[in-house]
């Protein structure tokens, strides 16, 4: 089993927060978004996974310079081997996978950076493939499927007049992933561009519907977004609250608490102290982050911040921010002095 990760958009709609990190690198309960993806994915296949490859944007989208070095960790530490390969021009979801074009062989997992999930893994080689898929209420901003009797019957990106509500959320299972390299390579080399001028997924795979292959729709118990602000903080309350009723840690035995209170569930990272503060429920602060005089609550807060006499809901806050104030659903990138 191979698994592809195409990670290259830097997410401009969580601006600022992804001016310095790309949002797959963004810390949700202590792990970037992508490594809780992966993850996931390894622990519900069912099957030994050999290769992951995550395909990147270049340095100048802002991909940080050890990022292929924390993507090659993330897959050897789940027993597999990492490659890393870079998207240099955003072209489509197909030309994405394109990337990873040696990796499309065999079993194969296509896995966009952009949401995490809970769902039935339970893959079924009766059929060709799996799109996981759930209903959303505005189909035109997504790709969809129709279905007949189980059977997944067209691809339609983003559709302006309404033909399903079955939305893509951006995993796919190939039990031959050769016949997908075929059809977009196909695409690629005879400049074959879909909706948006771009090589797009979604018409690989209706290419491969018309040849025969049959692709059903995987179940989704839980799709979370990313996408902005708001929804990345309600993310971080829902994968709190998955990994608290798991029984996993989420404190550091390192926190100094100074007359204070953490509410389950939070993330507490490494060396944070908490002076006259409570922190939580749904709450990740990460490692090296003071707190005083603060009552802070559904929120995402990543390393090395300062905050002082604050009452935050709902806030997302970067790393280095310096923040004394009364405000409360504060949205402050990297390196923010707010004071």
């Amino acid at each position: 089993m191979r698994i592809i990760i195409p990670m290259a958009g830097i997410g401009s709609r969580l601006k600022p927060h992804t001016l310095t990190v790309p949002k797959p690198l963004t810390l949700i309960a202590g792990k970037s978004i992508v490594q809780r993806l992966v993850e996931e994915i390894v622990t519900v296949v069912g099957q030994k996974v050999t290769d992951i490859g995550f395909v990147i944007g270049p340095a100048s989208k802002g991909f940080p310079s050890d990022t292929k070095q924390q993507l090659i960790k993330i897959a050897e530490e789940l027993g597999a081997h990492g490659s890393v390969f870079v998207q240099e021009e955003a072209l489509g979801t197909a030309h994405a996978i394109y990337q990873a074009h040696s990796l499309l062989q065999g079993p194969c997992v296509v896995a966009f950076a952009d949401t995490l999930f809970k769902a039935d893994f339970t893959l079924n080689d009766k059929n060709d493939g799996v799109i996981w898929v759930k209903k959303v209420e505005n189909p035109k901003d997504f790709g969809v499927v129709k279905l007949q009797n189980g059977i997944i019957t067209d691809f339609v990106e983003k559709p302006e007049i309404f033909v399903s509500d079955l939305a893509i959320i951006g995993i796919y299972y190939f039990k031959e992933a050769e016949k997908l390299r075929f059809e977009i390579d196909n695409l690629i080399e005879n400049d074959i561009k879909g909706k948006g001028g771009e090589y797009q997924l979604t018409d690989a795979l209706e290419n491969l519907k018309q040849k025969g292959a049959q692709f059903v729709p995987g179940t989704v118990t839980d799709w979370m977004d990313n996408g902005n602000k708001e929804v990345t903080v309600e993310t971080n309350q829902k994968v709190l609250e998955y990994t608290y009723k798991d029984g996993e840690n989420l404190v550091s035995d390192s926190v100094i608490l100074e007359n204070s209170k953490i509410i389950p569930p939070c993330y507490v990272g490494k060396g944070v102290l908490l002076k006259n503060s409570t922190v939580g429920p749904h709450v990740s602060l990460g490692d090296n982050s003071k707190i005083s005089n603060s009552t802070i609550k559904n929120s995402l807060i990543q390393k090395n911040v300062k905050i002082n006499n604050a009452t935050l809901n709902k806030a997302m806050i970067g790393n280095n921010v310096k923040f004394d104030g009364d405000f409360t659903s504060v949205s402050l990138g990297d390196f923010t002095e707010l004071i």
